[in-house]
């Protein structure tokens, strides 16, 4: 994410936004841990206050939680275990360093014309098999919500074309609807892949 007004808004809101999801309990991270052994290396993109990093730490796997946000990344270092790094998505790099990546609605602040290039780098950052977790927001265009972040939103058919054209498999779709950070209530999609 390098767009600052997003940014400017998480800054602010980092504590509301950690107290938001605190307890927010997704069987998409618990079907996530699962798949991986014990000890696996793991990027939380996008990671926000670090709720699942530390959750993912908390059962063995050995977490990389990147955020471009320095408040966010404040939060997330006070998780035991959890190693922080300040970074956006386009400063992504390397090759084969992670057996999974969680990027649970993260990505939905790229603009769709770097999506791709994102998509490849999050490919090269994975080792043969690796599994991806992308959640996103379902819909055809970009926008601003109320609070002033930038969204991108993209159909299933349009994140399974992506995420094939990357190099990754997509196994597994779970879909819902719910209110975020400025109340406003979306359509979402949770895609499984393998690299």
């Amino acid at each position: 994410m390098s767009d600052p007004a997003t940014l400017a808004v998480y800054e602010r809101e980092a504590e509301a936004y950690a107290r938001r999801v605190s307890d927010w309990h997704d069987p998409c991270l618990d079907a996530f841990i699962a798949a991986l052994p014990p000890g696996a290396d793991v990027l939380d993109l996008g990671c926000g206050p670090g709720h699942a990093a530390a959750r993912m730490a908390a059962a063995g796997l050995s977490v990389t939680a990147v955020d471009a946000c320095p408040a966010m990344l404040r939060l997330a270092a006070r998780h035991k275990g959890v190693t922080v790094r300040l970074a956006r998505f386009d400063e992504i790099e390397g090759t084969a360093l992670f057996d999974g990546i969680w990027a649970s609605f993260s990505l939905l602040h790229a603009a769709r014309a770097a999506l791709p290039d994102r998509l490849a780098a999050l490919h090269r950052a994975c080792r043969p098999g690796a599994r991806l977790h992308l959640a996103m927001k379902l819909g055809t265009a970009e926008a601003t919500d109320r609070l002033g972040r930038f969204y991108a939103y993209y159909t299933q058919g349009e994140f399974d074309a992506l995420l094939e054209r990357a190099g990754f498999t997509p196994v597994a779709h779970v879909t819902g609807s719910g209110a975020g950070l400025s109340g406003e209530v979306s359509d979402w999609i949770a895609i499984a892949a393998h690299a």
